[in-house]
């Protein structure tokens, strides 16, 4: 049966100079969508540019901008429209972190965490509704976390405004049905992944920042997301740390701050000294580092089961369940044969 040619869709992605945006944009130029490219490094994002163009891609664009600017955003997302066409789906992957305990980060550094890992994908999100609300269609991607739902030692500020970005979709997500839109937003909680930022971000540590476990490549993200762009849930969890994370913490958030107490300081942590000097990227780009993976590329999985949260939940509500009620069956088996004995 010959395959239906799909219609190129027009893609933009933010934190797209780097890591899992940069793979994300290959992904979609590749399939023959129009793309475009929004960042603060312009010779970074000239570089994805050249290599998406060398792959074949049909139509790239790039717009150098700080997410945390809702005015230039907005005006980045008109251009980008101008270039490349209506907005079919918009993806909201810029992020920043600083490793750091709470007690030692300096109060700016956690508000400039929060403006654009949080109040980046907000505004992004707001452009984005700007050109699909009146056409009544596209499709919004968050780029999540994990940490969204258990927030771990050293990136409070992180997991914070990973926490809030749940919220804020959840409420954006009820108002596009109370309202009858076809617009969706989905969001795709991730696990660890190998890319730059242990590299570039701030941290107040000893030593080297590092992923916590094992994570996994930009390109394991950058398909996934591909995949959801097509799907139609609410939520997507990707890995299966991201699954057990998640549901951990449902079930034993205590025993969760305890272990995490134990090792996921020293476990974010490499054996490598901080040297002093390191420059970082918080509040502006490191041009030399950008690239789509880190520098943990030894101990990265290739692979990662992508799931919907829904399914994961319900799934895991029937087997505790099963195992409730299994557990209750041998009780009540012990206690007959007690009996029995006694007699």
């Amino acid at each position: 049966m010959r395959r239906v040619k799909r219609a190129a869709r027009t893609v933009i992605i933010t934190g797209a100079s780097a890591g899992v945006g940069r793979a994300i944009a290959h992904r979609f130029a590749r399939e023959g969508d129009r793309v475009g490219l929004i960042a603060r490094d312009q010779a970074a994002l000239r570089d994805v540019q050249r290599e998406l163009q060398v792959s074949g891609a049909k139509a790239v664009e790039w717009e150098t901008v700080d997410v945390s600017d809702p005015a230039a955003l907005f005006e980045a997302a008109d251009q980008l429209e101008r270039r490349l066409g209506f907005i079919d789906i918009w993806i909201n992957d810029a992020m920043e972190t600083v490793f750091s305990t709470v007690a030692d980060i300096d109060p700016a550094e956690f508000k400039r965490v929060t403006e654009v890992t949080y109040l980046g994908l907000v505004y992004g999100t707001m452009a984005a509704l700007r050109s699909m609300r009146p056409r009544r269609r596209g499709r919004i991607i968050q780029i999540g976390s994990a940490l969204a739902y258990r927030g771990i030692p050293l990136q409070a500020a992180y997991c914070g405004a990973k926490h809030a970005i749940r919220g804020f979709t959840d409420s954006l997500r009820a108002e596009l049905l109370h309202e009858r839109s076809p617009v969706t937003v989905s969001i795709i909680e991730l696990p660890a992944v190998n890319t730059p930022q242990f590299d570039w971000a701030r941290a107040h540590i000893s030593r080297a920042p590092r992923p916590m476990g094992v994570p996994v490549e930009p390109e394991i993200v950058a398909d996934a997301v591909f995949r959801v762009a097509r799907g139609s849930s609410r939520e997507y969890w990707l890995g299966l740390q991201t699954v057990l994370t998640i549901l951990g913490n449902t079930i034993a958030p205590a025993y969760l701050d305890r272990y995490l107490a134990r090792k996921a300081v020293a476990g974010q942590q490499s054996s490598t000294p901080l040297f002093i000097g390191r420059d970082d990227n918080l509040d502006h780009p490191v041009t030399a580092l950008h690239r789509t993976r880190g520098s943990f590329s030894a101990g990265s999985s290739e692979h990662a089961l992508l799931i919907e949260g829904e399914v994961a939940r319900t799934a895991s509500v029937i087997i505790g369940a099963a195992l409730f009620f299994a557990a209750g069956a041998v009780v009540g088996a012990g206690r007959r044969t007690s009996r029995r004995f006694r007699r």
